[in-house]
């Protein structure tokens, strides 16, 4: 009979483990541009291969035109909005403070409105004789803390920027030897799991391709219509509010925490016709999200809604700005695995 040697078996996988960790280990500080890389690569894969048809099939000068749009499309405006709010995070959390003092007397506009007028402002007084310091003094802190928690989440921009560089060249390497790494990666899934581990590679690629299309799309749209009405409406720092709704988009809080204070503001200085139109143009924005990203989400996978959203929130939480893609890749190859290990249950007798 054949005997196994128990030792040898258990110091072969300690060596296996201890080699895995080490290089881990290792390759850390390489870890987030390179993720940050791969999703961008695998998302953008279809249009390389598009364009590259186009250049008479010179993946070289496909590679230098990716990398260039790579550049303009991710690089700069993620750049430009944490080193915007970087820059004015005194002033945002000034603002933002300063938004939880409530005045002892109501504005006119608010007596002004039709039904509920009269009741409003008399309601307003009475918050403001009884209970204005203790609402304030209780508000301002979570103010502060809001603020500093995006600024925190947006981290040491210098560093953010050599990552960004870095990614920008890994990705580059990715356009030029994709089909390799591909295939490497497939070879490793088959030889784990079968053509079930192939599927699983191919699941997670898909639900990579849905996070960027649905919720990258979506929040460079809201937050650039969202800038759009801002500036025409002539509120202040119209730059910095939008760079923070692309930010507060991304973590799937949406625009309405910017465009609500710059309504009421408006309606503040008593400018009613504007403060009328940008809270019109507030709320086509803010539905966008429940339209534009299912339909794009559903573009790049068939996945249940809820279950890319929670990879979305999830992930932030968990792991900053690239768990937006890691966290429902994650969620997506569990979900399929148990999925189809369900689906294999004999029945019963």
């Amino acid at each position: 009979m054949h005997k196994t040697d128990l030792t040898r078996t258990i110091l072969s996988i300690s060596f296996i483990v201890g080699l895995a960790t080490a290089s881990l280990w290792i390759l850390r500080p390489l870890l987030p541009a390179t993720i940050w890389a791969m999703m961008i690569v695998v998302t953008t894969w279809p249009v390389m291969l598009k364009l590259q048809a186009r250049l008479r099939h010179k993946r070289g000068l496909a590679v230098l035109v990716m990398t260039g749009l790579v550049v303009m499309i991710f690089v700069v405006p993620l750049t430009l909005a944490i080193s915007t709010i970087v820059q004015n995070t005194d002033l945002i959390t000034q603002t933002a403070k300063s938004l939880t003092h409530i005045p002892t007397t109501a504005p006119t506009w608010l007596a002004q409105l039709p039904y509920i007028g009269t009741h409003a402002a008399q309601a307003w007084q009475d918050i403001a004789a009884t209970g204005a310091q203790e609402m304030t003094s209780k508000a301002a802190p979570y103010a502060g803390v809001v603020v500093k928690w995006l600024v925190a989440e947006a981290g040491n921009f210098g560093l953010l920027f050599a990552h960004f560089l870095l990614m920008t060249a890994l990705a580059a390497v990715m356009f030029m030897y994709g089909e390799t790494a591909a295939l490497g990666i497939k070879q490793f899934a088959r030889r784990l799991a079968g053509e079930r581990g192939v599927q699983v590679v191919q699941t997670a690629s898909m639900s990579i391709r849905a996070v960027a299309l649905g919720v990258g799309v979506t929040a460079i749209v809201q937050a650039l219509l969202g800038g759009i009405g801002l500036a025409i409406a002539g509120v202040p720092f119209a730059t910095v509010l939008t760079a923070l709704m692309f930010m507060l988009c991304l973590a799937q809080i949406g625009v309405v925490p910017v465009l609500l204070p710059a309504t009421i503001w408006l309606y503040w200085q008593g400018d009613t016709a504007t403060a009328a139109g940008l809270l019109v143009w507030m709320v086509i924005v803010a539905s966008l999200d429940s339209v534009l990203r299912p339909y794009l989400i559903k573009q790049g996978a068939d996945l249940p809604m809820l279950l890319i959203l929670a990879g979305v929130i999830g992930g932030l939480l968990s792991f900053g700005l690239v768990g937006i893609f890691v966290g429902p890749a994650v969620l997506a190859v569990s979900y399929t695995l148990i999925q189809a290990w369900v689906a294999d249950t004999p029945n019963a007798p």
